[in-house]
């Protein structure tokens, strides 16, 4: 049987993460490919649980190291029942977030990058994805598009002050220009359609 393959979609708030994911995955569909479609945190019934945790009450419910082993946890998780299973029975997973928004999230404060990469390897032997893509917009765009989606109030991290959310794009760009084999930028603004056919021209060297 031919693995399959793992690609998550990266950016900061309003990039059009979770548009694109659908859209890639029925593209891939119609390929006549097996998808699965996941998230984090979240993607399995543990880390689901877990999502519930980290998105929802006060700014200050989690001190960063507890949110972090949080995070690490819903992702041990997530691979292990959702993830690789599917991978190694040939199925296309495509995930909205993965390592690399620990990384960008948690990692630049009273952790280290190093710290959140210790952290997935305990947890998770050190998975990754085939493929990153990161999702590129202007900051003022990604903010719009961001205050259109929560309408209804953003979750306590999607809520974080500007400074913050700079300093993520920041570390989302040091990544992809650290390790360009893996994580491919994306400009993400333009008609949808537009920024899904310029994913697929980045995945071609991947589909059978």
């Amino acid at each position: 049987m031919t693995r399959g393959r793992f690609i998550s979609l990266e950016g900061g708030e309003g990039a059009g993460k979770s548009t694109q994911l659908r859209a890639l995955a029925a593209l891939l569909r119609g390929r006549g490919l097996d998808v699965v479609e996941t998230r984090e945190p979240g993607g399995s019934d543990g880390a689901e649980a877990i999502r519930a945790l980290l998105l929802t009450g006060e700014a200050d419910r989690w001190s960063p190291r507890a949110e972090a082993l949080l995070f690490a946890a819903a992702r041990a998780d997530h691979i292990e029942k959702t993830v690789r299973p599917a991978v190694e029975r040939g199925a296309w997973v495509l995930s909205d977030r993965f390592l690399d928004s620990s990384r960008a999230y948690q990692g630049m404060g009273d952790l280290t990058d190093a710290d959140i990469l210790t952290l997935h390897r305990i947890g998770s032997a050190g998975f990754l994805p085939d493929r990153t893509f990161l999702l590129t917009l202007p900051e003022a765009e990604a903010s719009a598009r961001a205050r259109s989606r929560d309408v209804n109030g953003a979750d306590r991290i999607g809520g974080r002050d500007s400074g913050f959310h700079q300093r993520v794009a920041d570390a989302f760009a040091r990544f992809a220009k650290q390790e360009p084999d893996r994580v491919r930028t994306i400009d993400a603004s333009g008609e949808a359609d537009v920024v899904t056919a310029r994913l697929v021209g980045a995945l071609e060297d991947l589909l059978p």
